[in-house]
């Protein structure tokens, strides 16, 4: 389950940045920067349902000492 976290952090960080260069090359009617946007965002809310729906069921377990 932690590779899953660390993936969707790693395709966060890459849309971003992929907006990033959209904006930075930005063309009259482009839609690479609002596409890129749109991806990050569905991932970000994808990751927040994935974490409470594992805190919910039990998926994640606090280490103990």
């Amino acid at each position: 389950m932690k590779f899953v976290i660390l993936f969707l952090l790693a395709c966060i960080l890459l849309a971003l940045f992929w907006g990033l260069t959209g904006l930075l090359k930005s063309d009259q009617g482009s839609q690479r920067l609002v596409r890129s946007l749109t991806l990050r965002i569905g991932l970000s809310i994808g990751l927040f349902l994935l974490l409470l729906l594992g805190a919910l069921f039990g998926w994640w377990r606090p280490h103990q000492a």
